[in-house]
């Protein structure tokens, strides 16, 4: 039996720990390269403001107006058209913007910058900087942009809070640039949480915050902040008959933003799992065609390749004598209700890509269960009837 003297088991020690902490150091590096490194966003209450609670409301309102409205910017957005006669005009749009790092990445909405050629930046004053896209996410209306030029001194960033311990009625402030006007504050309470609002693309965004904090056009983008100055949500829509502030504004919550940031700098969009499957509410087609269910989805069609195909779920089909056969329809998944395609997205928006989740489906009025593993929505097909 070969023996190992008390040096050579010394020196293999050494050889293994050397070894262990290489290989160590390199599944850090490979892991840190898979994951999104994202925006160093600051979660620390602003310095410079004291407890709302021991100071006046007055006093509150301009602490919190000249610690962080240096950090809310102008954006200015430029696209080309040709006109009916072949000539190009340039249009523009403005909105606002909320610095998040040294780095120069700016939060803002997904319709403020959507479709632009060029973007440019105020930091207030007349000087503008040139800025460019980084990633938005039109499913939740928000974006960040990077800016290409920086001032010599250190930017001013606004620290986000959490949108998940806000109560009606507390005390909120708005800073944007509301038809132009550099760096407006409103203020007013919160009139309402857990609204739904639709993005653009009719993308259901859920708990949103209602205010009545005076929002009008200019201000979508900018900051909604408490009384910390920390920003709470990102203003992005109104309801108004004349197009002017109603005291009906809605924000997204920051808390969504803190999720999609870091995607967004380190892909350039969100990698969302989808089923790969175009769909239609049970509930808009129950008065055209028998269904075994009042509420559901129906898989209308199955992307090839995708999750949906993969897992073996089916859409509509057409028999031999011509005859169209119901595809499954979607009734739960991993326990909870889906009832129309909101809840689909919803429930799917929760996972990630790669998981396994398992899919209750009518089939042949028959309820089963697929365990479908999620995969991304293939580039280029990411229409917002696929789910």
């Amino acid at each position: 039996m070969y023996k190992l003297s008390a040096r050579q088991i010394l020196i293999i020690a050494l050889i293994s720990g050397f070894f262990a902490a290489a290989g160590v150091a390199v599944l850090d590096r490979i892991s840190s390269r898979l994951q999104p490194s994202g925006s160093a966003f600051s979660e620390k209450t602003p310095a410079g403001i004291a407890d709302p609670a021991t100071g006046t409301d007055e006093n509150n309102n301009i602490e919190i107006y000249r610690v962080v409205a240096p950090g809310v910017v102008n954006i200015n957005s430029t696209s080309y058209a040709r006109d009916f006669f072949g000539f190009v005009e340039p249009r523009e749009g403005s909105g606002s913007g909320s610095i998040l790092d040294q780095e120069g990445d700016i939060l803002t909405n997904y319709h403020v910058v959507e479709g632009a050629q060029k973007l440019s930046v105020s930091l207030g004053g007349q000087k503008t900087y040139p800025a460019k896209l980084v990633g938005g996410d039109p499913d939740t209306d928000l974006a960040v942009i990077r800016l290409l030029e920086k001032p010599r001194e250190p930017l001013t960033t606004v620290s986000l809070g959490d949108s998940d311990k806000l109560s009606v009625g507390q005390k909120v402030l708005a800073i944007g640039n509301p038809f132009g006007l550099d760096r407006t504050l409103t203020t007013g309470v919160i009139s309402g949480l857990q609204r739904p609002i639709r993005a653009r693309n009719n993308r259901l965004i859920e708990g949103a915050i209602q205010t009545d904090a005076s929002i009008n056009p200019g201000n979508s983008g900018g900051p909604l902040l408490d009384s910390h100055g920390r920003m709470i949500g990102i203003n992005s829509q109104i309801i108004s008959p004349s197009g002017g502030s109603a005291g009906l504004g809605f924000a997204i919550p920051v808390n969504i933003a803190k999720r999609i940031v870091p995607q967004l700098v380190s892909f350039g969009t969100v990698r969302r799992p989808r089923l790969g499957i175009t769909t239609r509410d049970v509930a808009a087609l129950k008065n055209q065609v028998e269904m075994p269910v009042s509420d559901g989805v129906l898989i209308w069609e199955v992307a090839p390749g995708g999750a949906a195909a993969n897992a073996g779920l089916q859409g509509l089909t057409q028999t031999e004598n011509g005859d169209v056969e119901l595809g499954d329809i979607i009734v739960g998944i991993d326990g909870e209700k889906v009832g129309n395609a909101d809840d689909l997205s919803r429930i799917l928006d929760k996972h990630q890509v790669g998981e396994t989740v398992r899919v209750e489906v009518m089939r042949n009025g028959k309820r089963l269960t697929v365990t479908v593993r999620l995969t991304e929505a293939p580039e280029g097909r990411r229409p917002a009837i696929r789910r």
